[in-house]
């Protein structure tokens, strides 16, 4: 396939510049959202869950039911994979093995299926907030994390397959995804790839909540030097925090995000098949060299910080925002 490296280039600065305003756009509705639950929140309570926040996992209220966790978990996530669609189909795109760009897709690729398949993410984020809750209490964030992770991709795997194959042009709409799929490919069409992928999520996770503690606990340690006794910190630190965290997990799993996407993609390319994921990651390595791993680095980096970025603010403010529903 011919490659138009020039058209590509032009309406790149644009679509930047969008997609930088999208970040912002979130980052100032999640630092609102935190201002106006502050001011809400009486001092007591507050107080009290200062305290008690650096033991909590993801910073939520101490009083939060297992259900709100869960539903506040899911409709964190939907919103934040919703709000940063483009930018997760420019790294699919800058991942394929025919180096397709804008110009060979449309510009209506950024976007196509993102209802559907932000959806999906409901159930991601449930699934991975209400296992972490179950299994944390007795085994620790590191066993939980991963459980959660390894747990979501019963749903995070599909919906990959679907938008993946959206995004590079293999299906026009999502319904035509969903009949393909199950036409040619039967039920383990839609978990094409499972393997590479469990295997990034699940590292992914656990790194990232290993960073998280680490940093956040520094964090708290120097406030606390510096005469703070009720050290805490502020939604908007832990935005900061998700989105550092959330980095250095990147840069540990993003040749295996390379080789899932490659194993989730190839019914687009006119390549060979891959055999396997291993004969993937060889593939890549002998013929295109191991830089080639890291690409779509750019584009994962500014999605997973933001993900998680968003996913850590809004998580704890929608489950206060629910009990407090509950008591009234």
């Amino acid at each position: 396939m011919a490659i138009n490296r020039r058209s590509s280039g032009g309406g790149r600065r644009p679509l930047l510049a969008s997609l930088l305003f999208i970040l912002l756009v979130s980052y100032a509705v999640v630092c609102r959202a935190a201002a106006i639950h502050a001011n809400l929140s009486s001092r007591g309570r507050a107080q009290h869950e200062r305290q008690l926040q650096s033991n909590l996992p993801r910073g939520g209220s101490v009083a939060s039911s297992a259900v709100n966790k869960v539903l506040a978990g899911g409709a964190s996530r939907a919103l934040a994979q919703a709000l940063l669609y483009p930018v997760d189909a420019l790294r699919t795109l800058a991942q394929t093995r025919d180096g397709r760009t804008l110009a060979d897709v449309g510009a209506k690729a950024l976007l196509r299926g993102c209802a559907q398949t932000s959806s999906f993410a409901l159930f991601t984020g449930a699934f991975q907030f209400g296992i972490f809750g179950v299994v944390n209490p007795k085994y620790g964030p590191l066993v939980a994390s991963a459980c959660g992770a390894a747990g979501s991709c019963l749903v995070s795997v599909p919906q990959e397959v679907l938008k993946q194959r959206l995004v590079t042009g293999v299906y026009s709409s999502f319904r035509e995804a969903i009949r393909k799929v199950w036409q040619t490919e039967g039920l383990l069409g839609f978990y094409s790839g499972w393997r590479p992928t469990m295997s990034r999520n699940v590292p992914f996770v656990v790194t990232t909540f290993t960073s998280r503690d680490v940093i956040r606990s520094k964090m708290l340690q120097y406030k606390q030097r510096r005469g703070d006794e009720e050290a805490w910190l502020t939604p908007a630190e832990n935005v900061g925090i998700g989105i550092a965290s959330a980095l250095i997990a990147g840069l540990v799993t993003q040749p295996i995000d390379v080789v899932k996407t490659r194993m989730m993609t190839q019914a687009a390319s006119t390549a060979v098949p891959y055999t396997s994921a291993l004969d993937c990651a060889s593939s890549i390595l002998r013929t295109e060299g191991w830089r080639k791993l890291y690409s779509g680095f750019k584009q994962r980096s500014i999605y997973m910080c933001g993900l998680w970025g968003i996913t850590f603010g809004l998580e704890p403010l929608m489950t206060s925002y629910l009990d407090n529903r509950a008591i009234k």
